[in-house]
């Protein structure tokens, strides 16, 4: 079984959970940039986080087998901050690099003016470079926030199969798959999805243009949740074929969008910049 887990945070992770991820059948995985808890106070700090998730990130993912590639973006959370807004400005010149393959995690936390501003001028960046956006459904009022999010997708010039709509549910889904997006499921220990309710839309709705990610962070979340949709599904009736489609075929599909997914983890040297992921000994 191969797993493409299309959206999880490992810089919040450790290397236990690359290798146990790795024995789980994951061999990609897209790492969108996001809000890290403690609220960042300047677009340095961001540019650091930006510049891990290019370079050591993919180091460490390459140590277990597995390739990384990841999304920069202001994130809605942040794009309410006046300090942080010059991110913006910054963001063409990492948007070129090879392992970005969309512009993310943009979208909407509460719905104010600066985050439709943020919004609207990053699908306009991600039109402009050629690749697709990874849009966050707001974790309140997700429906009107969906329609709000669609609204400002179809007044963009970025193409609605250009889109990935993420954190779906139940309440959700439907209006996502009718504006021609595609449709993303987080799946968490206790919030958001489960494995099961992910079954119940996968037989409801079909496999086409769906994407089923763990969202692992630094709260509580599991990598290995894209397996347990994968064992879930064959439980149910689905066939391996079915599983391929959602866990590899379709992320393939969306992020090679960008034209830069490379799925061949080549061989690397054991440090990264003078650094090891060992501790203590050679």
């Amino acid at each position: 079984m191969r797993i493409f887990d299309p959206h999880i945070h490992m810089t919040s992770r450790t290397t236990d959970d690359y290798r146990a991820m790795y024995d789980a059948g994951v061999r990609a995985l897209v790492e969108p940039s996001f809000w890290l808890g403690q609220p960042r106070t300047s677009p340095a700090s961001f540019f650091d986080y930006f510049d891990a998730l290019l370079g050591w990130e993919p180091f460490r993912a390459s140590q277990y087998g597995i390739a990384h590639h990841c999304t920069l973006a202001l994130n809605p959370k942040e794009a309410n901050d006046p300090r942080c807004t010059p991110v913006l400005d910054a963001l063409p010149r990492y948007l070129v690099k090879d392992s970005v393959v969309a512009v993310g995690e943009i979208g909407y936390d509460s719905m104010t003016p600066a985050e439709d501003h943020a919004l609207a001028a990053q699908l306009q960046l991600a039109a402009d470079h050629g690749l697709p956006a990874l849009v966050h459904t707001p974790h309140r009022d997700k429906l009107a926030g969906l329609h709000r999010t669609i609204d400002v997708i179809r007044e963009s010039n970025l193409p609605p199969e250009h889109v990935l709509l993420d954190h779906l549910n139940e309440t959700t889904v439907k209006a996502a798959t009718d504006s021609g997006c595609w449709a993303g499921f987080s799946i968490y220990p206790d919030t958001k999805m489960d494995e099961d309710r992910m079954v119940t839309i996968l037989q409801n709705h079909g496999t086409e243009k769906i994407l089923v990610n763990s969202a692992a962070d630094w709260g509580k979340s599991d990598p290995l949740k894209t397996r347990k949709v994968a064992d879930a599904m064959l439980k149910a009736g689905f066939t391996e074929d079915d599983v391929d489609q959602v866990l590899w075929r379709n992320p393939v599909a969306f992020y090679g969008r960008s034209g830069r997914l490379q799925l061949d983890v080549l061989a690397t040297d054991p440090l990264h910049e003078g650094n090891s992921i060992l501790r203590g000994g050679e």
